[in-house]
């Protein structure tokens, strides 16, 4: 018979692809954790992993069992969180991953009352793109993530937290400052800057305003980040335009803040939920995550229906 503890080793094995890692991982040694795994294939007549390779793969039957044993293991940690919640217990660790645009504005928002309502709870917050969360929730490293949807993803259940409109910052002597509202095509321009690639937010302007082919020889230079706050440092040094989102529009003080403008016509919006996997129940903190972020934001960004949704995928 298959034990828990040996479909946590080859799911370790699987997501370090190194065994001294993985051992590391599951708190045991080595030695240990290769006999199990040993035990294990010897049950199933079948090798579940390619040791002559480095990085260590799964063998395409491995890959197979692999998936399954995640799902076991998940549905096993269900029945302790069930327990914890059936006693009214709201404690342990929370893992949430947030992507890097909505992070900055979003966390300092509610981080401090969650922990304040939910002493018990450790929220464990660690800022990646959209594939890296998607990728560490299949492999349970996470427990939710704070990201742009929708993700057009069947593994992944979508939550939607709220609405944050897509806003215009440009330099102050842009020729755009002196529009009280813009047009989408008046940004179809090479004066435009955008995040680097693998950010949401960088696809959704181009979606917005098809700028696929569009050349940007008039920047000074490329810019290959993802931060929202020194893009906008840049557009006030060197020039241009740039979009971001209502949040971090929100932050902008003095002068900055005229330096903002809406579009007119339509109000476009990206989607920000709560995301996790198929295998995490609805629980009571995830549930108390959605409520707290949703107090924490100005009280019409969950009305989707005040603007148009733009998507990224």
């Amino acid at each position: 018979m298959i034990s828990l503890i040996q479909m946590e080793y080859a799911v370790a094995v699987d997501t370090y692809r190194n065994f001294v890692k993985a051992a590391e991982k599951c708190f045991v040694t080595q030695p240990t954790l290769s006999m199990q795994l040993k035990k294990m294939e010897e049950e199933l007549k079948m090798i579940l992993f390619d040791r002559s390779r480095q990085p260590v793969i799964p063998t395409d039957a491995g890959k197979e069992i692999i998936e399954q044993a995640r799902l076991v293991l998940q549905e096993a940690k269900k029945v302790n969180r069930m327990a914890k919640e059936l006693k009214n217990q709201l404690n342990g660790e929370l893992r949430i991953g947030v992507i890097p645009t909505i992070a900055p504005y979003l966390l300092p928002l509610f981080a401090g009352e969650y922990k304040h309502q939910y002493p018990e709870v450790h929220m464990k917050v660690e800022e990646l793109i959209t594939e890296r969360i998607e990728d560490q929730l299949r492999k349970d490293l996470l427990d939710v993530g704070i990201l742009v949807t929708p993700l057009h993803n069947n593994a992944i259940i979508e939550q939607p937290l709220y609405y944050e409109e897509m806003q215009i910052y440009s330099n102050s002597r842009n020729p755009l400052i002196n529009k009280p509202v813009i047009d989408v095509k008046d940004i179809a321009s090479p004066e435009l800057w955008l995040l680097s690639d693998g950010h949401c937010f960088r696809n959704q302007v181009i979606n917005l305003c098809d700028l696929q082919n569009m050349p940007s020889d008039t920047l000074p230079f490329d810019y290959a980040g993802g931060s929202i706050d020194t893009l906008i440092k840049i557009i006030d040094k060197e020039g241009g335009f740039t979009l971001i989102p209502e949040l971090a529009g929100k932050e902008l003080k003095g002068e900055r803040r005229k330096q903002l403008r809406h579009f007119s016509h339509m109000i476009p919006l990206r989607e920000v939920s709560l995301v996790y996997t198929r295998q995490f129940a609805k629980t009571r903190m995830v549930e108390s995550l959605a409520a707290c972020i949703q107090k924490a934001v100005p009280k019409y960004m969950p009305d989707k229906s005040r603007g148009t949704l733009v998507e990224w995928r």
